[in-house]
């Protein structure tokens, strides 16, 4: 009985990680942002040979390790007096996985939300949460926009999406890749609601929106990076998948979400010249006969941050689900390492604990 659930488990973390072949550049990829096909396309080609992902959860069945100890994945209480009454700085609180809680100019920010204990069509099989979220969810502050990077179950959180429609005070405005508004309208009843029915923005690559806040207006852009997108094994790349600048006058940020290593990075850095501070993914990705094409490990992380140009980054996406063979804590050992050997100061690419925030001064 435990070998099923294992099984049926595997089956379900397919939907978080499991990689797929990416088409060749073609003119397919200028009509995919034109919603002129049925799937979408990376920009750019795969760098390795695609892995098998059945094999590697199959030899993970049949080969169990010894159960050793691991280190727990570094938390903190949140800091609700400062989250609550924000400085006039830029205020960052990492919630855990990919979900950051961003204040500045008194807009709220929350990326890729997902507050459930599993990332999981159906729970409680599926990659468990490990550690709880940073900020309880009814401790948040009023969430004024949602960003969502793409689709996959560790992104894109139904329970948690409700949750936040409901908010009191009215849902956030959700921003969110092209073909998901769709996803959002059938499965969230609050935002079929007339009053409401412009809570729900999709984007195509490059394409921007301006949100008003207290004394400027940010410019939210929605970029490409090389990723894939699935909720089940009927859609695979029917919905786009990307990564968000969030721009202010007074400071720039960009949320990676999901990445495997591409030029589309060099392009970000070219097009947006720099950034104040890039969250970026530096966890899943081990083996990386099976990782690399769509996760990159903290030694791109790394170079990611050189490629947009940031001046201070820090790493997201590790120390909560177990998506990947690498140990819970091993993205951060991984990441200083990295730094050490490109010879670029630590206190530029840090880690926060979950639960963590962290004041970055406005740099302009």
């Amino acid at each position: 009985m435990a070998r099923i659930i294992k099984t049926l488990a595997i089956f379900l973390l397919y939907f978080v990680t499991a990689t797929v072949e990416s088409s060749p550049v073609t003119d397919e990829v200028i009509h995919s942002q034109s919603d002129q096909t049925e799937h979408f396309t990376n920009l750019y080609p795969d760098r390795y040979p695609q892995g098998n992902f059945l094999k590697w959860q199959w030899q993970k069945l049949f080969n169990s390790q010894s159960n050793t100890t691991i280190p727990p994945t570094p938390s903190v209480s949140p800091d609700l007096t400062l989250i609550h009454h924000p400085p006039k700085d830029v205020l960052v609180t990492w919630i855990g996985h990919s979900t950051i809680l961003y204040q500045y100019d008194g807009v709220n920010f929350l990326t890729d939300p997902i507050y459930s204990d599993y990332a999981s069509p159906l729970p409680p099989l599926g990659p468990k949460r490990r550690v709880p979220p940073g900020v309880p969810f009814n401790q948040l502050p009023h969430i004024d926009v949602v960003v969502i990077s793409h689709n996959h179950y560790d992104h894109l959180d139904l329970p948690t999406i409700r949750a936040l429609a409901d908010q009191t005070g009215g849902p956030p405005l959700f921003l969110v890749p092209l073909k998901v508004k769709a996803w959002m309208m059938d499965n969230v009843d609050k935002l079929n609601i007339p009053a409401y029915s412009n809570k729900v923005q999709e984007f195509k690559w490059q394409q921007s929106i301006h949100v008003q806040g207290r004394t400027k207006n940010f410019t939210l852009t929605f970029l490409p990076v090389h990723h894939w997108s699935a909720r089940s094994l009927w859609d695979r790349n029917e919905t786009l998948w990307g990564s968000w600048a969030i721009v202010h006058p007074g400071f720039r940020f960009w949320f990676s979400g999901d990445l495997g290593y591409s030029k589309d990075t060099v392009d970000i850095g070219e097009s947006f010249k720099y950034f104040d501070l890039a969250a970026i993914d530096i966890g899943s990705y081990k083996p990386r006969w099976i990782m690399a094409n769509y996760h990159i490990n903290p030694s791109e992380a790394v170079k990611v941050m050189q490629d947009v140009h940031a001046k201070q980054a820090f790493g997201i996406h590790w120390g909560v689900f177990k998506l990947s063979d690498e140990s819970y804590t091993q993205a951060p050992e991984d990441l200083n390492k990295a730094l050490v050997d490109q010879h670029i100061s630590q206190d530029k690419f840090i880690v926060l604990k979950v639960g963590e925030s962290k004041i970055y001064k406005e740099l302009n």
